[in-house]
C-alpha cells in the first residue's frame, strides 16, 4: 500500500468508525443512557470520535511496521453508563452488537451501489472500498476480547461472576489484540470471515 493508498483507506476507516460509534451511542440512548448525548458523541461528525492514539498513531505505526500490508485503527471509546440502562445485562448485548451491525448494513448499501456504478470508475472504487472496510471493521470488532464489541456481547451472555472476571481483562485487551495480530490472527480468523461476508454481498 502506498502513502496515497493509506490516506484513502484512512478516509474510508473514519467514515466506518463514525457510523460504528454513533450506533453504539444511539443504541445506549434508546436503552436509557444519555451519557453519549451529553458528551457530544451522539453525532455523525467524525471529529467527535477521533482519538489521537487509536485513530492516527496506531494506524500509522501499523502501516510502517507491516510495510503497508495492514492498517487498522480505533475511535475514541463511547462513554456508556451501564447503571443507567433499563436492563444492563441484556442491553449490553445490543449495545455491543449495534456497531458491527451498523457497519454490515452500511457495507450492504455500498455493495448495492457497486452494482449501479461503472466497473473501474471512481464511484465504483469508493463503493467497493467502503464495503470492504465496513465488513473488516464489523468482523474485527466481533472478536470476543475486551474492549472489542464481541466481548460486550459475551459479557451479556455469561453468568454474572464469570462476566465480571472476564471484564477484568480489559486493561490488557489492547496488548492481547496486538499480540494476536502479530501471530497472524488477522489472516487466520478475520480475513476468511471477511471473504464470506463479501461473497454474501456479491463482492
Amino acid at each position: 500500500m502506498s502513502v496515497a493508498g493509506l490516506l484513502v483507506s484512512f478516509g474510508f476507516l473514519i467514515v466506518a468508525m463514525t457510523v460504528h460509534e454513533f450506533a453504539h451511542g444511539m443504541t445506549a440512548y434508546k436503552l436509557g443512557d444519555s451519557t453519549a448525548k451529553y458528551s457530544g458523541r451522539l453525532t455523525l461528525n467524525p471529529l467527535a470520535h477521533i482519538d489521537p492514539l487509536g485513530t492516527v498513531i496506531i494506524p500509522l505505526l501499523l502501516f510502517i511496521t507491516t510495510r503497508g500490508q495492514f492498517v487498522f485503527g480505533a475511535a475514541k471509546p463511547m462513554p456508556i453508563n451501564y447503571l443507567a440502562l433499563h436492563n444492563p445485562k441484556k442491553d449490553i448485548i445490543w449495545i455491543g452488537a449495534s456497531g458491527p451491525l451498523a457497519n454490515l448494513a452500511l457495507a450492504a448499501i455500498f455493495s448495492l451501489a457497486c452494482r449501479i456504478t461503472a466497473q473501474g470508475s471512481l464511484p465504483n472504487f469508493i463503493c467497493q472500498g467502503m464495503a470492504y472496510i465496513n465488513v473488516v471493521l464489523a468482523v474485527f470488532n466481533l472478536i470476543p476480547i475486551p474492549p472489542l464489541d464481541g466481548s460486550r456481547i459475551l459479557m451479556g451472555l455469561l453468568p454474572e461472576k464469570i462476566s465480571l472476571r472476564y471484564a477484568g481483562l480489559e486493561p490488557y485487551g489492547f496488548f492481547i489484540v496486538v499480540a494476536l495480530i502479530g501471530l497472524g490472527l488477522f489472516d487466520l480468523m478475520v480475513l476468511p470471515l471477511v471473504r464470506i461476508f463479501l461473497k454474501m454481498l456479491g463482492l
